[in-house]
């Protein structure tokens, strides 16, 4: 959904095809594609492309790319995708490398969940991260997000498989 949304530090805006060399410095970095389900970018003009195909004007898709207010660096991206079938809310980000452990993440997807409050009923939040990756858990955690069940997952190409946990957050 095309939305401009401020914090403290950040600016959350609509990731466009011009943004793909950014958003190539982290999906081409094998630290943080490492649980992600995609597969590691190697060429830029692929991000491209991705980019290009989204529907970013689609009502049920709130993902935006993290822009550091002090910089103008666009540093990660991320958000919320309604799946109308659950009734659920999907959550999903990801950020440089140089960028974790600094609450950006949390600070995005906190005030991403709130924007989407004020026009949406939001009545349950899901996000499934591997077990091994402690920063998701605790991103979820501070969202009042909560265990619910082991899972797994794979990446899209199958080249890999997960043992995760799923958490979630009713309102």
């Amino acid at each position: 959904m095309r939305v401009t949304i401020e914090t403290e530090r950040l600016i959350l805006r609509q990731l466009l095809p011009e943004d793909y060399m950014a958003a190539f410095k982290w999906c081409s970095d094998p630290k943080v594609n490492k649980y992600l389900i995609y597969t590691l970018y190697d060429r830029p003009e692929d991000v491209k492309l991705w980019l290009e195909s989204r529907d970013i004007d689609d009502p049920d898709n709130y993902d935006l790319g993290f822009v550091l207010k002090e910089t103008g660096e666009i540093i990660g991206g991320g958000g919320l995708t309604y799946d109308k079938d659950k009734d659920v809310w999907i959550i999903g980000y990801n950020l440089l490398y140089n960028y974790w452990g600094k609450g950006y993440t949390t600070e995005a997807m906190q005030a991403i969940i709130d924007y989407i409050s004020k026009t949406r009923k939001i009545n349950v939040i899901e996000g499934i991260f591997a077990k091994e990756n402690t920063g998701s858990r605790r991103i979820m955690e501070k969202l009042g997000m909560q265990y619910v069940k082991d899972t797994e997952y794979e990446k899209c190409d199958k080249s890999e498989r997960f043992e995760a946990e799923l958490y979630r957050r009713e309102f």
